[in-house]
């Protein structure tokens, strides 16, 4: 069966160039679009459709509106959200993020339509590819026969590490898709832990200072802020990598640590990136850190995780039933570089482990 989307913008050219991208896609149907929120409603009530593209900032119900009408009414609606680079197109799409929305794609900003179209194209359709996806596996699990009850699993434990020599003192996390949501849920259950937190989510320019701003309002434990070149890193603090840029921590005088800001190219076509954030914990922090990869698409983390374990750090991965996509953590488990898997509700618990 087709993935059936509705496309929702305020603007005709918007709504065209959205459907006309899905189009292409063999195993996509567009089956509606409406002009605001309060029109999708009605839409959704009649043409059911598995996914839907909603414009952020609209008349009459804006994006953020309809995505908390819809969880009123029960609707069981995927949404990608299409959001603008500003500051309060940032600020709505994270709390979209935050209630349930599977990811979103910014606007291009090319005065060349023919560029932008290019840009916004890559953009969604990875994105609309790994909803079908989930979609798929949910699917299979729903049908899937119920396996004989077992005897309860004893609580996961950190494999033997013969270089591990004591406690971490530096926490690196890797996020992509689910991310915000994911992270407003772990982060405000991670006690005080004395170390610092190294955390890169795939975001663009804008969006990485409004999720530090939300994620900060929500911690007590921490304060947490978008990174600036050379601050110095200080315990019980989420630094987050600001979009566009590259983090990385680095050696200053008189043994402290020191977080740089670069503008080195993407790596695994992501900037920031995970694996560039996770070379630097493992070269500064050796086998005394803990290196966390959770929900995305893709596989950036891996080789940054091989690096943080061959040091002998200890490793973390979120499972596959608690992530909104299982690319990133399923790469490097099948890589063989995560000892310990978790579900969402347990990585602070498990993370907490390695420092106490």
């Amino acid at each position: 069966m087709p993935l059936r989307v509705l496309v929702v913008d305020d603007t005709i050219t918007y709504r065209k160039v959205v459907s006309d991208i899905l189009a292409e896609l063999h195993d996509v149907e567009v089956v509606g679009t409406a002009n605001n929120g309060q029109v999708a409603l009605s839409r959704i009530a009649s043409v059911q459709p598995d996914l839907i593209t909603l414009d952020v900032e609209m008349p009459v119900m804006n994006g953020l509106e309809l995505l908390e009408e819809m969880q009123r009414r029960g609707m069981d609606v995927g949404v990608i959200m299409v959001s603008t680079l500003t500051k309060r197109g940032s600020e709505i799409t994270l709390r979209a993020l935050e209630l349930g929305a599977f990811d979103f794609v910014t606007k291009p900003e090319a005065e060349d339509r023919e560029k932008a179209l290019v840009e916004l194209r890559n953009a969604l359709v990875p994105r609309v590819k790994a909803y079908a996806k989930r979609m798929e596996v949910r699917r299979l699990l729903r049908t899937r026969p119920t396996p004989p009850p077992v005897a309860a699993a004893a609580p996961p434990t950190v494999a033997p590490l013969a270089r591990r020599v004591g406690k971490s003192k530096a926490v690196a996390i890797g996020i992509s898709t689910g991310g915000p949501n994911a992270l407003t849920r772990m982060l405000p259950m991670l006690p005080k832990l004395g170390v610092p937190i190294f955390l890169v989510q795939h975001m663009p320019p804008v969006f990485t200072k409004s999720l530090a701003e939300s994620l900060d309002a929500k911690c007590p434990a921490y304060t947490v802020r978008e990174a600036e070149h050379n601050d110095i890193v200080v315990p019980d603090t989420i630094y987050i990598a600001p979009g566009g840029k590259q983090m990385r921590v680095a050696a200053g005088s008189a043994g402290i640590k020191v977080i740089q800001i670069t503008d080195d190219p993407p790596e695994n076509n992501c900037k920031p990136s995970v694996d560039y954030l996770f070379r630097s914990v493992a070269r500064e922090y050796g086998a005394l850190s803990t290196g966390v990869i959770m929900t995305g698409m893709g596989g950036d983390g891996t080789l940054g995780l091989k690096v943080m374990k061959s040091f002998g750090a200890v490793t973390i991965g979120q499972d596959e039933a608690t992530c909104v996509v299982y690319g990133m953590p399923k790469m490097a488990v099948e890589a063989g570089v995560v000892d310990i898997v978790a579900p969402l509700d347990r990585i602070a618990e498990e993370i907490a482990r390695t420092v106490r």
